[in-house]
């Protein structure tokens, strides 16, 4: 059975699985002196038109704290929305191995533009704050939103004018793109940003991130920060053989249009009930549902909930590359065996 509370929750493309056995054979050198690590950091130069300095880590915490903590100084913070990854669900994990300040904003439907960082301005310079020195927003975002390019290149522009940086946390950068049906140098080389966190978990990897710089003078520590950090795998080449055929034979992209579309899937087929309200319009994998409360318990029972509002019972949908029609329609008809 498959399940709709995260793309976490899907197992690993089996070509994944093939490169991971494949880089079994023989004998490495270590912590990414590799050739597995040395044609995955060229595909990503290819990837993204740019000689970019990448750097494999295990999760996308690690890829967002360690990628994060090589940009700021200890008394200097990061702006990003109330809901952001790195403010809600990384356990104050850039507080506590940065030391750094997140300066949340309340966001606008997932996303934060300039005007809601120009407050920050303010403090630059003055000794008895902390002061900005990264924007951080996620694509796409935690509430399922796409940034589009212009908005990217937008907070990019005003980042550079002020001093300051742009992060992308890109746990599902994919389903962005292809939401988008743009390109990973259109959306991220080209409008300027500093360091993307890329993710491919979500998408179909077994575990591993890559942290991508597209400046090589704000990522010339990193590879002490990453040891610091923990991140420095010794068989590295387990995590960045994954990358090959992931980037190389267009995996990121498929998969991608899949989870983008088996979400649309799912939202048409709930719109047939009555009962039913769809809160977002599903340009990525991730679909927001307020349904009665009263389907709660029996859903529960074969299909685990992710309640992310309480008191309007909304509920999280997320598919993933491996969801077929076949799910959602078990699923659906799963639902409509309990009304």
């Amino acid at each position: 059975m498959k399940m709709f509370l995260s793309d976490n929750n899907s197992g690993v493309h089996p070509k994944i699985l093939e490169a991971i056995y494949n880089c079994n054979n023989g004998h490495e050198p270590s912590y990414g002196n590799d050739k597995y690590s040395e044609k995955a950091m060229e595909l990503f130069q290819k990837l993204f038109e740019k000689d970019v300095d990448v750097y494999f880590v295990t999760s996308g915490t690690a890829a967002n704290i360690i990628g994060l903590t090589g940009l700021l100084q200890p008394f200097e913070g990061v702006v990003c929305a109330d809901t952001a990854h790195i403010n809600t669900d990384e356990c104050g994990a850039l507080e506590r191995f940065g030391g750094n300040k997140i300066l949340y904003v309340p966001n606008r439907n997932g996303k934060i533009y300039p005007e809601d960082i120009e407050d920050f301005l303010s403090s630059i310079g003055d000794e008895h704050q902390v002061q900005p020195k990264v924007i951080s927003i996620s694509q796409i975002t935690e509430l399922g939103t796409v940034y589009s390019v212009e908005e990217i290149k937008e907070l990019a522009d005003f980042a550079h004018a002020n001093d300051m940086l742009l992060h992308v946390d890109g746990a599902r950068i994919s389903n962005g793109v292809v939401a988008l049906d743009s390109s990973f140098k259109e959306m991220i080389t080209d409008t300027g940003v500093d360091l993307l966190s890329f993710g491919g978990t979500k998408n179909g990897m077994m575990v591993g991130e890559a942290i991508v710089s597209f400046n090589k003078k704000i990522s010339k520590n990193f590879k002490y920060i990453r040891k610091q950090g923990m991140q420095l795998i010794s068989k590295m080449r387990f995590i960045s053989a994954q990358f090959i055929p992931y980037l190389e034979e267009g995996i990121w992209k498929k998969n991608a249009i899949n989870s983008n579309n088996m979400a649309r899937f799912i939202k048409e087929e709930l719109e047939k009930f009555s009962q039913v309200e769809i809160i977002n319009e599903p340009l990525g994998n991730i679909l927001f549902v307020k349904i009665p409360r009263s389907w709660n318990e029996p859903l529960q029972r074969k299909y685990p909930l992710y309640v992310t509002d309480e008191r309007e019972n909304i509920i999280r949908i997320v598919t993933s590359f491996d969801t077929t029609e076949e799910d959602i329609r078990n699923f659906i008809d799963y639902i409509g065996g309990i009304i």
